[in-house]
């Protein structure tokens, strides 16, 4: 299903950029570390906010049932990402860039609209999530000392935007300290996760049945469906379509500034370390979603039937965690979505950037984008909005954002003369539609459940 070298046979030299051969050795294993990092920063945005919001109303509401919607989007998401980092790997170019150079201005125009609405969507989501995990961590001693809710969260929103900076200036550095940033972020994430695991005991082989038996819950059809399109927003997410397809051009950049315009040869060595680096990042992912759903499934899914009163909000996990399993259980559950909002609202910003430069042609800087992008989640924090619906209805956003993005990268990748021989062979093009046939009629269900019934 994934090619990971070009179709034919490459030679053991290539030319340089003076026209001169030059034999070109294999890449010891070692070295694969020095590959690793495009897809894991590109995996935060699959353990955004957002997934908390619609993985713990998921668990809360229907148990382990939701669990195959996770299995599923990773599988679609590993092959998505490595056909957006190909893109990159093959051309030189992002996803937009590659847009903006092969279809009409009109074209251009319209997939830039709809990149950008997935972008505010999501920094939305993330930048929304971060102020909260700040509040869950320092808002009971501040509402202690007299502070209200709104100008904790306010706090709480300043806090992250300095904090957001701080993480973009690793970059400043050099790629590879941003890298490290972001996966120290998601090690701390998994960790959290697998404390949380330890703590609730859930029941493993209805979690087992439920992540390869694909159902939705009979009682609440339209329910489970809007939850499950939420899910498979928040997991197969537009905006890092066009991010992977960026963050893989450093490495060229390097390899060009050593020794000229890279070949085939490096292009294939190039694309099967990517394929290990987002195989491992993307079930990293999935295993912390998982997670998620089986933590929400295991703490809170029996209080109905034990006569109490749902989990509606991120802010109830929170404070039911705590008396349920334990006060670090409520702690380590503010630490991940803290460490998940900041790594992922500093993922989402250079999304937006890629987008933006790529479609349009233009320089902005990130930072003002980043200050720009604020104002929506500021607004929501000063008119009181529920975060946690807030969160799911952007996710579900995504999910129909997801073909603008989906539908350039699989036409462009699948072009002979945009990729030569690295273009999808037949298998890949059938799965790639086949992604996208699935996604478009779970959210044509959705418009039916909610519109005609």
């Amino acid at each position: 299903m994934i090619e990971t070298q070009a179709k034919s046979q490459t030679p053991a030299t290539e030319a340089t950029s003076h026209g001169r051969f030059r034999l070109l050795p294999e890449l010891k294993r070692s070295e694969l570390w020095t590959y690793f990092g495009p897809a894991f920063v590109a995996s935060v945005a699959y353990i955004d906010p957002g997934n908390f919001a619609t993985n713990i109303d998921g668990g809360t509401r229907y148990g382990y049932r939701l669990l195959w919607v996770l299995l599923w989007s990773n599988a679609m998401a590993i092959l998505i990402q490595y056909l957006s980092a190909k893109l990159g790997i093959v051309t030189g170019l992002t996803l937009p860039q590659n847009c903006r150079k092969v279809y009409a201005r009109g074209t251009n125009i319209f997939l830039w609209v709809a990149a950008e609405i997935a972008a505010l969507a999501t920094d939305l989501a993330e930048f929304l999530g971060a102020a909260l995990g700040f509040y869950l961590l320092f808002g009971p001693a501040l509402l202690e000392h007299g502070w209200s809710r709104t100008g904790v969260m306010f706090a709480a929103a300043m806090l992250t935007t300095i904090c957001v900076f701080l993480i973009l200036a690793l970059d400043l550095a050099g790629f590879r300290f941003l890298e490290w940033g972001i996966m120290a972020f998601v090690g701390v994430i998994g960790i959290c996760y697998a404390i949380e695991i330890f703590l609730v005991h859930p029941d493993w082989k209805l979690a087992a049945f439920h992540a390869l038996i694909p159902s939705f819950d009979r009682t609440d059809l339209h329910g489970s469906i809007y939850v499950a399109v939420g899910m498979l927003g928040a997991t197969v997410m537009p905006h890092v379509v066009y991010l992977h397809s960026a963050l893989v051009q450093p490495r060229i950049k390097q390899a060009t500034h050593r020794s000229g315009l890279p070949g085939r040869h490096f292009r294939s060595r190039y694309l099967r370390f990517e394929l290990v680096d987002v195989f491992v990042a993307m079930n990293g992912a999935w295993l912390i979603n998982s997670a998620m759903i089986i933590m929400a499934a295991g703490a809170f899914a029996s209080f109905a039937a034990r006569g109490l009163a749902p989990v509606a909000s991120i802010e109830d996990a929170h404070h039911t965690l705590g008396p349920l399993l334990g006060g670090i259980s409520a702690t380590v559950f503010a630490v991940a979505l803290l460490c998940s909002g900041l790594s992922s609202s500093t993922v989402g910003v250079m999304a937006g950037q890629v987008v933006l430069e790529g479609f349009l042609n233009v320089k902005f800087s990130i930072f003002l984008r980043r200050f720009l992008t604020i104002i929506p989640a500021l607004v929501v924090i000063g008119l009181g909005l529920d975060p946690l619906k807030i969160l799911i209805l952007s996710q579900v956003v995504l999910s129909f954002a997801l073909p603008f993005a989906l539908i350039p990268l699989l036409l462009l990748t699948s072009r002979r003369d945009v990729m030569d021989s690295f273009a999808n062979s037949k298998r890949t093009k059938y799965t790639g539609w086949l992604i996208v046939t699935i996604i478009v009629s779970l959210n044509v269900l959705l418009l039916w459940q909610t519109f005609v019934r």
